[in-house]
């Protein structure tokens, strides 16, 4: 499909924050994409918490995983509608940089104790990550990405209008606008919506993987109960793992689908001659209908209930949450005990707060398995970290 005129592209891009010679064999957003992709940080994301502790099970999502999902996604999506895909994929395989180990249980415990210190919010710290934390080139820190790629990181859910703005945004906005009172791009729409669907559809697969409700309960949800009838009516006795895969396969479907029609419809009223168009519109341009978005909200009820609130599930967040909250004022207390790389960042902290930022820093890139692994080692054990009982 032709590229639209309401898309990025790459031959306007307003450039990087560091000057460097363009790539002859790739477009500035391909770049940013296998940047992204060879960073620490993304690595790292194979051992971080979608829902389970990543060390439960070989097939629950990871943070990696999740990354991944929602970046073909993001990519169908913005083929369909003429974007730029490799801008889209830039902005979705980062979105979820800034994580915590733990999921959003280790997101709640280390914002709750950087409370004192400007809080804690992963999606300024994935601006944070790429510009300042990744630290591999000689001639900059951070990742060099250009201005659209950054703009899609920080407001890819829409415009920052919070006040205070999470300080690590504001900290990189200060001296780089990203214009966080605009929409952004619609690849970044895109991004922001391609996670909607990926989660809606993986954690009802791994709920059902985990046994937190049953194939019957799924099939009684919005949406989920159309699919379902459609598979019942074309394979008869089909066996229930299979049964259960190709429903969700067409619930993933309408969703896509109905994103899709939107999107057009959207476009096809506000009918933008450029990006800025776009950023301008005063609304998004990507999201669900309202039939869709409304069952969408029960579904996510059903799951808050059975999944994310199940006692197995509480269990374990109030044993990583005490992760969390014993690792960060020991570090505090007892910085040499940060690791090499990050003695010179100790020596220049100029007092409490540049300190704890840094603990903050050091912490959130943790992954799960090491994360547990430190605390057992500098505090004590806590004993198995599990959902799920031995049998």
């Amino acid at each position: 499909m032709a590229q639209a005129p309401y898309a990025s592209d790459p031959a306007l891009a307003r450039g990087r924050r560091f000057s460097e010679p363009e790539s002859a064999h790739r477009s500035c957003f391909q770049r940013d994409r296998d940047r992204i992709i060879h960073c620490s940080a993304f690595r790292r994301l194979k051992h971080k918490t979608q829902v389970f502790i990543e060390h439960e099970g070989d097939y629950f999502r990871t943070r990696l995983t999740h990354s991944i999902e929602v970046a073909q996604v993001a990519r169908t999506i913005s083929g369909s509608l003429g974007l730029n895909q490799e801008l889209t994929e830039a902005v979705a395989l980062a979105h979820d940089l800034g994580h915590t180990p733990f999921g959003h249980t280790g997101e709640d415990a280390l914002h709750a104790l950087m409370q004192p210190y400007g809080g804690f919010d992963h999606n300024a710290q994935a601006i944070r990550i790429v510009t300042r934390l990744e630290r591999h080139y000689a001639d900059f820190d951070g990742l060099n990405l250009t201005w659209e790629t950054l703009e899609g990181i920080a407001k890819h859910n829409g415009p920052v209008l919070d006040d205070p703005m999470p300080w690590a945004l504001a900290e990189y906005n200060a001296g780089h606008d990203l214009e966080l009172h605009t929409h952004a791009s619609a690849e970044a729409q895109v991004a922001a919506i391609a996670d909607d669907v990926a989660y809606n559809h993986h954690d009802l697969h791994d709920g059902l993987r985990a046994e937190l409700f049953s194939t019957d309960e799924l099939a009684e949800l919005p949406i989920l109960d159309r699919c379902f009838a459609q598979v019942d009516a074309k394979y008869p006795g089909l066996n229930y793992y299979r049964r259960r895969h190709e429903a969700l396969r067409r619930f993933f479907g309408v969703l896509v689908e109905d994103v899709i029609a939107v999107a057009q419809e959207r476009l096809a009223e506000i009918d933008p001659a450029s990006v800025d168009d776009v950023r301008m519109a005063g609304k998004s341009v990507i999201r669900f209908s309202q039939p869709v978005f409304e069952d969408l909200k029960k579904i996510r009820a059903f799951l808050f209930e059975r999944m994310y609130r199940a006692p197995s599930v509480v269990v374990v967040r109030e044993k990583v949450t005490q992760v969390m909250n014993e690792l960060f004022p020991y570090y505090q207390s007892h910085p040499q005990h940060l690791p090499k790389q990050w003695r010179k960042d100790v020596e220049e902290a100029r007092d409490e707060q540049d300190l704890a930022r840094l603990v903050s820093d050091y912490i959130a890139g943790m992954t799960d398995r090491f994360a547990i692994q430190e605390h057992a080692r500098l505090i004590g054990s806590l004993g198995t970290i599990s959902t799920f009982s031995p049998r």
